[in-house]
């Protein structure tokens, strides 16, 4: 299948939302592949947290991965975060954005965002994770990106069954509509 025919679906939303999970489990659902979050793997991979030197790194990294994935993808790629979502934590954290970021995280928009609500238990996760409260901050500008961008997205809230009996209705639609 060509690269163009894969439909990209991301899982977006603040810290300890269940976005792993889900995508683990869609891409299995799909039989399909699917990406996890590249920053976690830079910061475990480094072991350190990122600092703004690094925003270019994670981003390329992040895209290279997509890449390298796609040729093993059926229909469908799940990828655990994009780069709205690095250009979301790079503005919180390092109060900026490089340009060539932004502009690669509207030129490289999803087929579709599933957003996971934040009402789920927060779990925590040294190194990683930064703290329930920012979790509730964050989750707010996520879904203002995505209302402001106009892409297709679907909230998924509830229990774990709940969220992906919404995210399987949201990717069959995308599928049929193709």
């Amino acid at each position: 299948m060509e690269k163009d025919a894969i439909k990209r679906v991301v899982l977006t939303g603040a810290e300890s939302t269940g976005k792993t999970t889900l995508a683990r489990r869609l891409a299995a659902a799909y039989e399909t592949v699917w990406m996890p979050e590249y920053v976690r793997l830079f910061v475990e991979e480094k072991g350190r947290l990122p600092v703004p030197s690094d925003a270019g790194a994670i981003a390329r990294g992040h895209l290279a991965g997509e890449v390298a994935l796609l040729p093993r993808a059926h229909r469908l790629l799940f990828l655990d975060t994009d780069l709205l979502s690095n250009c979301i934590y790079n503005a919180h954290y390092f109060g900026h954005n490089p340009a060539w970021i932004v502009e690669a995280s509207v030129t490289h928009q999803a087929d579709l965002y599933l957003l996971a609500d934040n009402d789920i238990p927060w779990t925590p996760d040294p190194g990683q994770r930064d703290s329930r409260d920012v979790r509730d901050v964050l989750q707010a500008r996520f879904e203002a990106m995505l209302v402001a961008r106009g892409v297709a997205w679907v909230k998924l809230s509830g229990s774990l069954e709940a969220r992906m009996r919404r995210a399987k209705e949201a990717v069959d639609r995308l599928v049929t509509d193709a």
